[in-house]
């Protein structure tokens, strides 16, 4: 009896970024595509302040990082888990003169073993700041962290170090986005149901798939799922909507990103 494949795990996706194929896909976004219009408008509502020391997880090749300091922000920290995009974001800060970004080497799930970011968080206390004035985790990063507790481990983390009152932005993919996406999603979980599911997914709402752009895990979650993760790990929902209802796109970001869902949630401040 043949040997079952081996589930997905960190490695595996740390290992699908640091892929060439994959480096440069997203090297050509952080150089020629930048922001979406849809982050602009989020960023700008709920990222006013550009004094703010900020907390970008999964910056991978420096695209939403390079695109916070075009629009002012000055004091950044950055931070990726694969090491050949995180390069790709120090070079092109470089290039772009985008001097003091903080980038880290790091994973979202185990923020508290990163002694730099321990230094950075120790510079805020120097300011009088309790922590991290916002946090992004942009481009479903999160939803690319294999199982469900390893997703809540990272909102954790992020909770940990952001200040009270901090927002998070993020966005997901939405399996009940459209009557196509609920379709394939029943037919999904009659495999799941029979044991006919791709052998190497860890829980209901994973895909792995393999294009030009390399290879990529996803989690695609419902709504109610993430309601309760955000509510599990201490994070207070504010907003959440889809990218086509918060503006319009270019041709150019709907060809490099299906529809998703943008996310804020708010650290609680203190009583």
């Amino acid at each position: 009896m043949p040997t079952p494949p081996a589930k997905i795990t960190a490695g595996t996706v740390r290992s699908d970024f640091n892929d060439p194929v994959a480096v440069v896909h997203y090297a050509r976004a952080a150089h020629f595509l930048g922001l979406w219009e849809s982050e602009r408008v989020l960023i700008g509502r709920f990222f006013p302040d550009l004094t703010a020391h900020l907390l970008e997880a999964g910056c991978g090749a420096g695209r939403v990082t390079l695109g916070l300091w075009a629009l002012g922000h000055r004091r950044l920290t950055a931070f990726d888990f694969a090491e050949e995009l995180l390069d790709q974001a120090r070079h092109l800060a470089a290039e772009r003169d985008a001097i003091g970004i903080n980038f880290l080497h790091a994973d979202a799930t185990t923020l508290g073993q990163c002694h730099l970011l321990r230094d950075t968080a120790l510079e805020n206390a120097w300011r009088s700041e309790p922590g991290f004035g916002g946090a992004l985790f942009l481009f479903n990063g999160l939803m690319q962290i294999p199982g469900r507790e390893n997703r809540r481990a990272a909102l954790r983390e992020l909770h940990a170090v952001c200040a009270p009152g901090a927002p998070l932005l993020f966005t997901t993919h939405d399996r009940d986005h459209s009557p196509t996406e609920r379709a394939l999603w029943r037919l999904e979980a009659l495999r799941w149901e029979a044991g006919t599911q791709d052998p190497r997914l860890v829980e209901f709402g994973d895909r792995y798939f393999e294009d030009e752009t390399g290879r990529t895990f996803m989690h695609l979650p419902d709504r109610a799922e993430i309601l309760a993760d955000l509510a599990a790990t201490g994070w207070t929902h504010e907003f959440d909507a889809l990218r086509h209802e918060i503006a319009r796109e270019s041709r150019a970001v709907r060809e490099f990103s299906d529809e998703c869902r943008f996310w804020v949630a708010r650290k609680p401040a203190r009583a």
